[in-house]
């Protein structure tokens, strides 16, 4: 059974930095490639972020850059992703979500994906 658990959400001031974990079982992760969406209240889920299976490309969404960071580390099969100069607009519930490596990491519509977390809230305060 696949599982993708969040972590590390919460409420926080703007400006403040927050880094979200993905924890992955019952796959075999480096045959993955992960990102990272979004989704505000009454909003569609939108892009976040996305590494390679081997972690060496990354894609960001237009709002994220130069703001957020993903990384993976394989050995822990586990996905980050670290925020920093959080805006109270990025208040949203965070998903991680797994898709094969045989995608581009820039293939981010969401039927592409095989398998999605629950979610972590992080809330942003002005």
């Amino acid at each position: 059974q696949v599982q993708l658990v969040e972590s590390g959400g919460g409420l926080v001031q703007a400006g403040d930095s927050l880094r979200l974990s993905c924890a992955a079982s019952g796959l075999t992760f480096s045959n993955y490639n992960m990102d990272w969406f979004r989704q505000a209240p009454g909003k569609e889920r939108e892009f976040v972020a996305a590494i390679s299976w081997s972690g060496g490309a990354t894609h960001y969404g237009d709002s994220e850059k130069g703001r957020f960071t993903i990384s993976r580390d394989n050995a822990k099969n586990t996905v980050y992703l670290s925020m920093n100069s959080l805006k109270p607009e990025d208040t949203a519930v965070y998903y991680c979500a797994a898709k094969s490596w045989t995608w581009s990491i820039r293939a981010t519509s969401t039927d592409r994906y095989d398998y999605w977390g629950q979610g972590t809230q992080v809330t942003v305060s002005s």
